[in-house]
């Protein structure tokens, strides 16, 4: 791909959703788009909210301010039918905490109607946990306080829960969302050195990307994963006449789809299927072949199971490939 203009942008607002807006910046295929993103919590790097005017308004109508975006982005020459190819570069922790949280009527484990009435057990009760971050050791620190242990140490793995383009049907989503379009699929694929393919929907397609986990569990059980905010540094190339019908991601060891649905089950298909579809076209594999191959040897991630879709990663190793 040719080297193009690299844009550092400074967003003076952010979005909470996904689908046309005035976008922040055009740019062409090639072109490198750096930026500072806010935590799911709309907080900056310092800890300080968002103020009003830094904030998406949609005029008559109240937003879920949850994973606040940067976008959206022009994609020049991006029609209906084409793919963007986003090189992941750099995603880079800029405090050193990150934060997390359960709370009633949110998470796997709990109802999530807002009608608390359908359970007859008590809610989950709503708690914080602050995590002390080491980015030169790449760690996250809990305190426990009401545990044996006193603290408890783990690895970070810094990637973006929240890329997408706008989606198709003329569809305007909440920030929160997963879908064909990217969106907020949670998967730790998305991460550093990862290759995140996207169908385009809408002629200029509408690139937004945020939400910065420093770590996160398969699934995000409780709803929340390590929020924090990160330098994020994309290269935004154009694939022209690429039909997907769902996100990629290739890295080094793995080709991988990213489907979002519910029923969970919905999302496993949709993943392997598109998988599948990509082995044949691509690769030269014989259908039924490629699903005797993926059945013995693929992997599955699931990203969440909490947001309004549930998003399943599959996974088919390079090993493996013509």
């Amino acid at each position: 791909m040719a080297e193009g203009t690299h844009f550092s942008l400074q967003p003076e607002r952010y979005q909470f959703t996904w689908g046309p807006a005035d976008p922040l910046i055009r740019v062409r295929s090639g072109d490198l788009v750096s930026a500072q993103t806010i935590d799911a919590g709309c907080l900056d790097c310092q800890g300080r909210p968002l103020s009003a005017n830094q904030r998406q308004d949609c005029g008559n109508t109240q937003l879920l301010e949850s994973n606040p975006l940067v976008g959206p982005i022009w994609v020049e020459d991006s029609e209906p039918g084409d793919m963007l190819r986003i090189e992941i570069k750099r995603i880079e922790i800029t405090r050193d905490f990150a934060w997390s949280r359960h709370f009633p009527r949110f998470g796997c484990l709990t109802c999530e109607s807002a009608l608390g009435e359908l359970l007859l057990n008590e809610p989950v009760p709503d708690l914080s946990y602050h995590w002390q971050l080491d980015r030169s050791a790449g760690t996250g620190t809990l305190r426990l306080l009401r545990s044996q242990l006193q603290e408890v140490q783990i690895p970070l793995h810094p990637f973006l829960g929240s890329i997408g383009v706008a989606p198709r049907y003329g569809r305007v989503e909440p920030a929160l969302v997963p879908g064909e379009f990217g969106g907020n699929m949670d998967c730790a694929e998305t991460c550093e050195g990862a290759v995140l393919y996207l169908p385009v929907w809408v002629r200029g397609a509408y690139l937004s990307f945020g939400d910065v986990h420093a770590a996160q569990g398969d699934g995000e059980i409780c709803g929340v994963a390590l929020e924090t905010t990160a330098n994020v540094t994309l290269r935004i190339g154009l694939l022209k006449h690429r039909l997907a019908d769902w996100p990629r991601v290739e890295n080094a060891s793995h080709l991988m789809v990213i489907g979002s649905a519910r029923p969970l089950i919905d999302a496993v298909r949709i993943a392997h299927l598109d998988l599948l579809k990509w082995l044949v076209s691509d690769y030269g594999f014989d259908k039924w072949e490629a699903l005797q191959l993926l059945s013995q040897v693929g992997i599955m991630r699931v990203g969440n199971v909490v947001d309004p879709n549930y998003s399943v990663v599959a996974k088919f190793p390079k090993a493996y490939l013509p």
